[in-house]
């Protein structure tokens, strides 16, 4: 498979090229600083330069052109502004489904997160909110879109290693935490099945193999 991953340079997106190109896919990944471009090749990916805050559709729709799939693995990431959150969380996911309806890309898996459907917190201050409420929205762009989507909300992400077994369910599911590496490797796996096709789906750390947890969903 082609895979053509949004936000590149992003934890998951490197855990995520080397997992599908160990198993023999093409990666390519979208990245907007051409510094990073580096540590993409050593995870076995082709770094394709674009900025989704400033690209035009026709750039991102030539970029996936050819792709079997594409997954927004984009964010402002922490630090950024609540405007960021706007402008690369949904506006991204906006441009690259845009792009991928163009170029006739089917599949398109979105990472967005858990807790989109509920009240923020108000004590987590209103970069938060608006990082919630942008992934939400690009949930409702996406899910009226005629694609083979999936929206995977992952929860609390940590860097501890991967352990191979999650709790995937339909939103919503009960919170707790997830290595990326285990997000990662979900993601592979429902690039190969079509099990989770107009899903909006919850993950966290849990007792089932992943292979059996994508199967069964």
């Amino acid at each position: 498979m082609r895979i053509v991953i949004a936000g590149g340079h992003g934890k998951i997106a490197l855990l995520l090229s080397e997992a599908l190109t160990r198993r023999g896919d093409e990666v390519a990944s979208l990245i907007r600083n051409p510094a990073h471009a580096s540590e993409v090749v050593a995870a076995g990916a082709r770094p394709v330069p674009i900025d989704l805050e400033d690209a035009a559709v026709t750039q991102v729709a030539t970029a996936v052109a050819g792709a079997d799939a594409v997954v927004f693995a984009a964010g402002a990431g922490p630090g950024s502004t609540a405007d960021r959150k706007y402008t690369v969380d949904r506006d991204g996911s906006v441009l690259l489904a845009e792009g991928a309806e163009q170029a006739k890309v089917r599949r398109f898996v979105q990472i967005s997160a858990m807790g989109t459907d509920r009240t923020p917190d108000p004590a987590r201050g209103e970069v938060w909110a608006a990082y919630l409420e942008a992934k939400r929205q690009a949930e409702e762009d996406l899910r009226a879109r005629d694609l083979d989507w999936t929206v995977l909300r992952p929860g609390r992400l940590t860097d501890d290693p991967g352990t191979g077994s999650v709790t995937l369910v339909e939103a919503p599911g009960e919170y707790g935490a997830v290595p990326r590496a285990d997000v990662a490797a979900v993601i592979a796996e429902m690039l190969g099945a079509g099990t989770t096709f107009g899903r909006t789906l919850e993950l966290v750390s849990g007792p089932t193999d992943i292979a059996r947890a994508v199967a069964e969903v």
